[in-house]
């Protein structure tokens, strides 16, 4: 057995120092690398792209929109076609950086507010799946689990990683409980690493509501701007590999992925 742990990663901008890559780097297999739309900039851009590569972790594009105040969470309205520019403009900036360090791109990860329109929205997701496919279709796109987004990729010949988020609750629908609601997010780390542990080994979750329901993970995201990330990293990777869980970057697994 397999799973990959993912990281959103080089989020900080300018003299903003924001999440602690250099400590969380080591447990992680693939990193998503914001590429100067909702956060980065082109110096911290390359510095996150060879720290991928000196710690042999998949290197990613994490395309936001264009919000560096709102840091990519705010919705927005968009003409069509704008959101497939954007997602192409991103990936586009991150892979020149990638080649110059002789990596390739592993994979696309909508950040924020895109990842989570993308996860619901037709029109969106189409424009997301559409500028992958012109830019690479080898790319693996990361998606919300359960998501119509997910659906829609693997219609249209993508391969996709379905994404788990271990320290979120999830409501029997398969969908993300609501932060606002209590027990949403899980704050100790024994619960877990044994929600992380469950999913791996029997690929079951147990809801908010209590009930057992079956959940396809591919790799587990850390959020790297939460304090502490690193410790949390460092407690899903041992208990994934004390249950003999192979933590490999998802292209690395070409079975795992659709």
């Amino acid at each position: 057995m397999r799973m990959d742990i993912n990281c959103d990663m080089g989020e900080s901008f300018g003299s903003y120092r924001i999440g602690d890559d250099e400590k969380i780097i080591s447990y992680v297999t693939s990193a998503n690398i914001a590429c100067g739309y909702h956060a980065g900039d082109p110096g911290v851009m390359a510095k996150t792209v060879e720290l991928a590569k000196q710690h042999q972790v998949a290197v990613g594009a994490h395309p936001g929109y264009p919000d560096l105040m709102g840091y990519g969470r705010r919705s927005m309205e968009t003409f069509p076609g704008e959101i497939t520019n954007y997602v192409l403009y991103q990936i586009g900036a991150l892979s020149a950086f990638a080649r110059a360090a002789g990596l390739d791109l592993q994979h696309v990860k909508p950040h924020g507010a895109l990842y989570n329109q993308a996860a619901r929205e037709e029109r969106v997701a189409q424009e997301v799946i559409h500028a992958v496919q012109a830019y690479n279709p080898e790319l693996i796109l990361f998606v919300l689990a359960g998501s119509l987004c997910e659906e829609m990729a693997i219609s249209a010949g993508l391969r996709v990683a379905r994404e788990a988020f271990p320290d979120r609750a999830y409501l029997s629908s398969g969908q993300l409980a609501p932060r606002s609601m209590p027990g949403a997010v899980l704050h100790d780390p024994e619960i877990v690493r044994e929600r992380v542990v469950k999913l791996a080994t029997t690929g079951m979750l147990t809801s908010i509501e209590g009930k057992e329901m079956r959940f396809k993970a591919d790799t587990l995201c850390i959020h790297g701007d939460t304090p502490g990330a690193w410790k949390l990293a460092d407690g899903i990777r041992s208990a994934l590999e004390e249950n003999g869980i192979q933590i490999l970057p998802v292209g690395f697994n070409r079975e795992s992925v659709e």
